[in-house]
């Protein structure tokens, strides 16, 4: 169990020992299919929470772990809610009820009683029943009732009116993904930010590119940081088009997408009520029952993720290793120096932030493989496996937006260059050569590099020796910023 779960269950013991010095019942009794069961009095979630609670004590990770999927299942009842009485079977004060109950959730209350944790079996059904528990012994309170009275507000008749787990819980996990996708999206552009302003920073310091750890051709600091920056913006682009999947929802295909016990018009109302409440686009899948069963916006928009990770930790992978030495290594950026690095050699600093950021992008690699193996299962018409996509997705969003903004602020807004080493490398590789091929052709330029590495002499060395160029030719032929192919103009913000 985790620290928070422990003192959740304390706070509550002491709550109940409270109550029974005061001479009031300790517990409330409660039953289901399964029969009669004690519930602690002060508890806002009901029996079916409390047997999930017994039953799954797997991971001590529960469902509060990320208040935004409360907030998002807060809204699906609240659109539920709403539909339901438009189409004639819920009553006013009771939709009222549930709406101002889902509000106390959305502002941040009640987040203790959502207690089950995330690994599960049922497809959900715990998690589910965990909110319309809550939710109702909420509403019962804020109308003046007392918990536990459901003939006035029912966990089952009004909160799951219309619906099954199987379609609200993998809608309540769209929407959570959604709202969180706005959030990482935004990390995301800040980060880019900071590699284009770096970029601009060292815009004109030329150095050696690289290709498979060999001196390639001559490039521009800046323009490998606006590089970094924009293969980021390419995945923001993707982000932005992968959470396109997710706006289809299956609210109002019940058990398996046939819509038993839905009325006419529910699955247009309730989207519709989900698009203005989430400010995204959601509209009902045109298809109930493969929506029930396929996974498609779960394995596309968590390979979205996949692929930022992926940028992410081959970023940290140059980053550890341009910044490597001091003194045996390249050595040509200098990164923050957070930490001492060893506890037996002395001075060393290690990369830690790239260290850190590449360590959680192959976490959220190994989550996307998750996601892709539970999507192959789940037979016939349901996906039990479901919540592997909320563990999984939900997590990969947090410690990428988390991670990122410590990356960001602790290591690459704090980069520095090391003008002397790019100078020393640039005066003794052979990388240049490859401008000669045009003056003097690929087999006479081949020749050159040959002797050069042969004796170790710099390539401008021997150029001068052999008297192949004119001074005027090299300062022309050899300019590195003219070797660099840079233009400025590239990296200036268009005007508004």
């Amino acid at each position: 169990m985790t620290t928070k779960t422990i003192l959740t269950m304390v706070v509550a013991a002491v709550a109940v020992a409270l109550t029974a010095a005061a001479g009031e019942p300790m517990v409330r009794v409660e039953h289901d299919l399964l029969g009669e069961k004690e519930i602690p009095a002060d508890a806002y979630y009901g029996v079916q929470t409390a047997r999930a609670l017994e039953n799954f004590q797997i991971s001590g990770l529960a469902i509060n772990h990320y208040p935004e999927f409360l907030e998002a299942f807060a809204i699906v009842k609240i659109a539920a809610a709403r539909a339901n009485h438009e189409t004639g079977g819920l009553a006013a004060e009771r939709r009222d009820a549930i709406e101002a109950a889902a509000r106390e959730v959305i502002a941040g209350r009640y987040h203790d009683q959502f207690m089950v944790d995330w690994y599960q079996g049922g497809a959900g059904t715990s998690t589910n029943m965990n909110v319309n528990e809550v939710l109702a012994n909420i509403g019962l309170e804020l109308t003046g009732h007392a918990k536990g009275e459901y003939q006035y507000l029912d966990s089952h008749d009004d909160l799951n009116m219309s619906q099954s787990t199987n379609d609200s819980y993998p809608t309540s996990l769209k929407v959570a993904f959604l709202l969180r996708n706005d959030k990482l999206i935004r990390e995301m552009e800040t980060l880019a930010a900071s590699f284009r302003a770096k970029g601009d920073e060292y815009l004109r310091v030329v150095k050696m590119g690289r290709t498979e750890l060999q001196d390639a051709v001559p490039m521009t600091v800046g323009q490998e940081f606006h590089a970094f920056a924009a293969s980021l913006e390419a995945e923001i682009a993707l982000l932005r088009d992968a959470e396109r999947y997710l706006y289809a929802v299956n609210m109002g295909a019940t058990a398996i997408g046939t819509g038993i016990n839905v009325p006419k018009g529910y699955p247009e109302r309730c989207a519709a009520h989900l698009a203005e409440l989430t400010g995204k686009p959601i509209v009902p899948a045109s298809d109930m029952l493969a929506a029930t069963w396929d996974q498609q916006g779960f394995v596309v928009y968590s390979g979205a993720l996949r692929s930022l990770a992926v940028k992410l930790a081959k970023i940290s992978a140059d980053l550890i290793l341009l910044a490597s030495g001091p003194r045996a290594g390249l050595f040509e950026l200098n990164l923050p120096a957070l930490q001492p690095g060893s506890s037996i050699m002395p001075g060393k600093v290690n990369p830690v932030m790239p260290e850190v950021m590449a360590l959680v992008a192959y976490r959220v690699i190994g989550n996307d493989v998750a996601v892709g193996l539970y999507a192959t299962h789940g037979q016939l018409q349901l996906n039990a496996f479901e919540p592997l996509a909320g563990i999984a997705i939900l997590e990969s969003q947090e410690l990428l937006r988390r991670t990122s903004e410590t990356f960001r602020t602790r290591c690459v807004d704090g980069i520095t260059v090391n003008e002397d080493v790019l100078a020393r490398y640039m005066e003794t590789t052979v990388g240049i050569v490859t401008a000669l091929n045009p003056v003097i052709g690929y087999e006479a330029a081949t020749e050159l590099a040959a002797e050069a590495y042969r004796t170790g002499k710099g390539l401008l060395e021997l150029i001068r020796e052999k008297g192949t160029l004119t001074e005027e030719q090299i300062a022309d032929v050899l300019d590195p910023e003219k070797l660099t192919g840079l233009d400025p103009a590239m990296y200036r913000p268009e005007p508004n």
